[in-house]
């Protein structure tokens, strides 16, 4: 299973660089394609949206089509959009290809999950936070290199277009674990379950990991613009995003480590108090201190989405009622966090400046941590044998 654990890690490292490395090529971008900045902010909002949207349909597909063949034909989808996005000649193929990137994170994002539930049953946790860990990473490569290429070939097809390769790394790593996988375990079990629509606590998860996600796409996007509206030139403003990713990088697996059982509430409010004093560290003073203030969001928000995308596993007894939780928490959340680069660009069309965009944020953050206390999982009492061997694991 470490081969496996392998392969997570480098369709992980795949899975951010489409969305990721759109900030530092905006202000290039908008310049030749003559954008508003609500209309870039698309590049953004259009991938988390349809990270919502598809997780809807993903389990049926694998049924259908079955999960492994399905995540492969969706990092296929990733790598070829990714490449058109490079050689769009106009602003309809730009957003075409976008749309192309962000269904293929969108569907092999969803159904990893169930996979990672499956193979380590007794180490959800612990695997969550090395494939939380290993997406961070990718968005951190993609931030701080980005920026670079795009530079040094004086455009920012290139900047955008390389990240080809790592679609294609993904897309090899997940043919070793398909050919591995016995074909009865490729499909679903015949046993089918709904999306937890009527579940208090699943609308709870959701809405967190929404808050999250509203919190980490908004600055994905425009933190890069953000500082160079502030005086930075671009390598440096790239810097900053880069350190935000790296922060966001390092908070997963510090705080996997810490969450050892299912009732995750108390790390929960660390990480989101940590995000909400960066976040009103940003609205009071964004230049006084960048370094720290991107620091203090993106690790509270790298603390928050690790735990975030345990909770739907923490509520499932096996990989097919955990599809259906973490569809319905993905469909949620990522059309709510979709919002997060659009009105920021919106309001920064509207009143010339990011402060209110700020004023949002730091409202979204506030929302986060007030919905922590309600975040025990719904069956405490019945915990199921996946459950029992899984808090044994992380406790020893």
């Amino acid at each position: 299973m470490f081969a496996a654990l392998v392969c997570i890690v480098l369709v992980a490292l795949g899975l951010r660089p489409g969305i990721v490395s759109i900030g530092p090529l905006l202000p290039r971008i908008i310049a030749q394609f003559g954008l508003s900045h609500t209309q870039a902010s698309l590049l953004t909002a259009i991938p988390t949206l349809l990270m919502g949207l598809l997780a809807l349909p993903a389990p049926w597909l694998a049924r259908r089509v079955g999960r492994d063949r399905m995540i492969l034909i969706a990092l296929a989808l990733l790598a070829a959009a990714s490449l058109l996005r490079a050689f769009a000649g106009s602003a309809t193929l730009l957003f075409v290809a976008t749309a192309g990137i962000g269904a293929g994170i969108a569907v092999a994002g969803t159904l990893i999950a169930g996979f990672i539930k499956e193979s380590y049953p007794a180490r959800v946790a612990m695997v969550m936070s090395i494939y939380a860990t290993a997406l961070a990473l990718g968005s951190s490569m993609s931030a701080l290199v980005t920026g670079a290429i795009a530079a040094r070939f004086d455009g920012w097809r290139v900047g955008a277009g390389v990240w080809m390769v790592s679609g294609l790394v993904a897309l090899a790593a997940w043919l070793l674990v398909a050919s591995g996988t016995p074909k009865a375990r490729q499909t679903a079990t015949a046993k089918r379950y709904a999306m937890p629509i009527g579940n208090r606590t699943a609308w709870l998860i959701a809405l967190f990991f929404a808050c999250n996600n509203f919190i980490f796409y908004a600055y994905i996007s425009w933190l890069a613009p953000m500082y160079v509206e502030y005086g930075r030139n671009a390598a440096s403003a790239s810097l900053i995003l880069a350190i935000f990713t790296l922060a966001f990088m390092v908070a997963n697996p510090v705080f996997g480590f810490l969450s050892r059982n299912e009732d995750r509430r108390v790390p929960l409010a660390i990480s989101a108090g940590i995000a909400l004093a960066g976040n009103l560290l940003m609205l009071v003073s964004p230049t006084a201190c960048p370094w720290l203030t991107v620091v203090l969001i993106a690790f509270g928000t790298g603390g928050s989405f690790t735990l975030a995308m345990t909770l739907p596993l923490d509520n499932a007894a096996n990989a097919d009622e955990a599809n259906a939780w973490n569809a319905f928490v993905l469909l949620v959340s990522y059309v709510i966090a979709a919002a997060g680069p659009l009105l920021v660009g919106q309001l920064r069309d509207a009143s010339g400046s990011f402060q209110p965009s700020l004023w949002l944020i730091a409202a979204v953050g506030a929302a986060m941590l007030a919905i922590t206390p309600f975040l025990q999982p719904y069956r405490p009492s019945s915990i199921t044998l996946t459950q029992a061997a899984t808090k044994s694991a992380t406790n020893f």
